[in-house]
């Protein structure tokens, strides 16, 4: 964006601010697939100890210790599906600002509501990175976030209709 012909301070164009998320380390897992999934099971794992120290101290699960390793295991998704949903919420805003054809911004601290057009050329130009770049991290994230559900879900089922 030509600087003279946009009122849009330089850190609210959507292009800048793609570029800043995709710089930050945490938003830049989801750029490959292999990367985000090896950042997950990290997180899973951490998490998993975590929750079997806390489920350790359950007299409920002293019977059954597979019963306590499952449910430490499914509940541990939660870490790696809360954190999936929040990079998803970041890529997806990211996604709206560069398909949009108005661009929405703040002169000040305070709201203004301050709204810009954007000329076709930009429009394209950000279309063209979204379409690239953004949607397939999206599409990643949504994949995963599919898939760590239904673990999630499945686990909730076989402790629900299973008595073991």
């Amino acid at each position: 964006m030509s600087e003279s012909k946009c009122p849009v301070p330089k850190e609210q164009q959507p292009t800048n601010e793609f570029i800043e998320l995709s710089k930050s380390v945490i938003f830049s897992w989801p750029k490959t697939k292999i990367s985000l999934i090896l950042v997950l099971i990290k997180f899973w794992v951490v998490s998993f100890f975590i929750f079997l120290v806390i489920s350790s101290g359950s007299i409920y699960f002293e019977k059954s210790t597979l019963k306590y390793i499952l449910i430490s295991l499914f509940s541990s998704l939660s870490i790696p599906l809360l954190v999936t949903l929040r990079l998803y919420i970041g890529w997806n805003h990211i996604f709206k600002r560069l398909t949009s054809e108005k661009v929405e911004y703040e002169e000040s601290g305070w709201y203004d509501g301050q709204v810009w057009i954007k000329p076709l050329v930009l429009k394209e130009k950000e279309s063209l990175i979204a379409s690239i770049e953004v949607k397939p991290i999206l599409r990643n994230l949504i994949q995963i976030l599919s898939i760590i559900s239904v673990l999630a879900l499945s686990g909730i089922l076989l402790f629900q209709y299973n008595n073991f």
